[in-house]
């Protein structure tokens, strides 16, 4: 009992705390709060979490601030999170409808992720090799040039010019597009190299050496790692939370230009159901200590294919942030599942 009212103590300082950024004292404590103690208990139970380390007081006199400790166990006890209304709901669902392509539904997912938590947003590309084949178009360019089209089924699209060095027959292009599209149509990306590898055998002569050109772009193109691609929206938002990165916010903007940081923040996620929180001093990112980051993978299917997420500081919303990242990700996963 002692534990449950302590935690409850904790919570209504975070929450106390996110809401006004002010210190939070016990008088305060029994003004806003229900906990059904005497002030002298919940300064003792006070007492008692900051020897935990879970709270601090900034200065003396003054009330107490959660520490990293502190958020770390009132997101583990979250029972859950912040649902949002069906208005919001409708307005996502509205808004990531319109979107006519991939590109036009990673910006509209991050920008509007940023609107709604006021937070900076990031999303990855899908992967590519986490992808299927949906289909490949082979485009005469020049009498010795064509262009390769890969499109994949989360609606990615890969665009490679191929030099032959020798001319290309004009019944050629649609003979080699249908041996590849009756290979590799809904074959994993990574299971393409071991299907195509002999495919140029089936041609002699110039027909071959085409061929070849178009099975090495073709082999180049589902191996490289096109996922390492992130969008980022609403790093003005920082700018609202200066003195929650004690004046230095400029260390967390330069981190956050770095793709191969955004990587590391958004991590490998296996499943969409599964929120990822690292907070303060868990985010090993030079500059980023005075951070929380909340992640969760989006799915293609029954697959996640990457990550969303957002970047605030520690005194953050977490039941809402968390809610809106999950809820934003369905709606992502749902609209590629369906084009």
């Amino acid at each position: 009992m002692v534990e449950d009212r302590r935690l409850s103590v904790l919570r209504a300082i975070v929450e106390d705390y996110v809401a006004t950024h002010e210190p939070v004292g016990s008088r305060s404590l029994v003004e806003r709060h229900a906990l059904g103690v005497s002030p002298a208990t919940i300064r003792n139970d006070m007492a008692a979490l900051e020897d935990e380390g879970l709270i601090a007081q900034p200065h003396t006199s003054a009330g107490r601030v959660p520490t990293d400790q502190g958020y770390r166990v009132f997101v583990d006890r979250l029972s859950q999170v912040k649902p949002l209304s069906g208005a919001e709901r409708r307005a996502i669902g509205s808004f990531l409808d319109g979107a006519v392509d991939l590109d036009d539904v990673m910006q509209r997912s991050v920008r509007l992720l940023s609107q709604i938590t006021r937070q900076v947003a990031m999303i990855q590309y899908p992967s590519l090799t986490r992808s299927t084949v949906r289909h490949i178009e082979l485009v005469g360019l020049t009498p010795s040039r064509l262009l390769l089209v890969l499109i994949a089924d989360t609606g990615r699209v890969e665009q490679r010019v191929v030099d032959t060095a020798v001319a290309i027959p004009d019944d050629l292009l649609g003979r080699l597009r249908a041996r590849l599209l009756e290979r590799v149509t809904g074959l994993r990306l990574i299971d393409v190299p071991g299907t195509v590898s002999d495919l140029a055998d089936g041609f002699a002569g110039n027909d071959r050496v085409v061929a070849e050109s178009v099975v090495a772009t073709l082999l180049e193109t589902v191996v490289e790692r096109h996922e390492e691609r992130v969008m980022l929206a609403g790093t003005a938002n920082l700018a609202t939370f200066g003195e929650d990165f004690h004046g230095a916010v400029r260390p967390v903007l330069e981190a956050l230009e770095e793709q191969i940081v955004l990587l590391r923040l958004l991590g490998e996620s296996r499943s969409s159901d599964v929120l990822t929180v690292r907070i303060g001093h868990e985010n090993q990112v030079e500059g980023m200590s005075a951070t929380s980051v909340v992640t969760v993978g989006y799915s293609l299917g029954d697959e996640v294919v990457a990550q969303l997420g957002v970047v605030g500081p520690t005194r953050m919303d977490y039941p809402g942030t968390m809610g809106s990242v999950r809820a934003v990700a369905r709606y992502v996963g749902r609209i590629l599942t369906e084009q």
